[in-house]
């Protein structure tokens, strides 16, 4: 009953995340942490792997199906320093494990993370029409923004999340629906690299394999419903969609936070 649970947790937040372009990270890792049956560690390493099986789906169907938004000038440059930061992210993530007494501290340490980030792409979303954005070319800048990104994917292990959709708002003027596409692009660098690095260094965690199994199925089952709803909804709702979704993970945050440091 409790792997079905997991199913259908990662079946909806990738759902979610292949509308948005958000992953479904941000929604599979704090959920699974509220619930508190695996090690956050594990928790983290399972739920890159779910964000990595979706978005692969997605990435190679827009490549296949020639309806892809990213342009090589500015996604290339950012899905390299993506996998650049994915590494980054991941010794990150370690450190702060060797630092903490217990693994509930490294928990709190994310969700704190986590909310900041998430409120932050709140705020910036509800006043977006207001904020004048940018029009980066730059390659070396393009590049730096996307460590920056794969940084905070790979440590958070949320897959890269509302900041990405954020940065390529402001930093590229992109729509909702391009963003959602590039964000995706850039979470499969990032995510494929910081599960090579656990691969090569030994450093994956013990699970069972059948729950790897129904969260990476409910994933990219998640992916290909979320892309086929993606084309026939509005930007609009797709906002709106982001906007429920940013509220209802801080609230999840917050709890996890008081239930990490109790």
């Amino acid at each position: 009953m409790v792997y079905l649970i997991f199913f259908i947790i990662c079946f909806l937040a990738s759902v979610a995340g292949a509308i948005c372009g958000i992953g479904g990270g941000v929604i599979i890792k704090p959920v699974l942490d509220a619930f508190g049956i695996l090690d956050v560690n594990v928790i983290s390493f399972l739920s890159g792997c779910t964000v990595l099986a979706m978005t692969t789906y997605s990435v190679i169907k827009s490549r296949m199906g020639g309806e892809s938004h990213v342009k090589a000038a500015v996604g290339l440059p950012l899905a390299l320093g993506a996998a650049a930061g994915g590494l980054a992210g991941k010794q990150l993530f370690s450190w702060v494990l060797s630092v903490c007494p217990d693994r509930d501290q490294a928990g709190a340490v994310q969700a704190c993370c986590l909310l900041i980030v998430t409120i932050g792409t709140l705020i910036y979303t509800l006043r977006k029409e207001r904020i004048k954005t940018c029009q980066v070319s730059n390659r070396t800048a393009c590049v730096l923004i996307g460590i920056f990104l794969g940084i905070l994917s790979s440590f958070l292990g949320i897959g890269g999340g509302p900041i990405n959709l954020v940065v390529l708002f402001y930093f590229f003027s992109m729509t909702t629906k391009a963003a959602a596409e590039n964000s995706l692009y850039i979470i499969f660098f990032s995510q494929l690299a910081s599960l090579s690095a656990s691969i090569l260094t030994r450093s994956v965690p013990e699970f069972q394999p059948g729950v790897l199994v129904l969260m990476v199925s409910g994933g990219i089952a998640g992916g290909i419903c979320g892309r086929a709803w993606n084309k026939r909804i509005e930007e609009k709702t797709v906002d709106r969609l982001f906007v429920g979704l940013m509220i209802v993970m801080i609230l999840i945050n917050i709890y996890n936070i008081v239930r990490f440091t109790r």
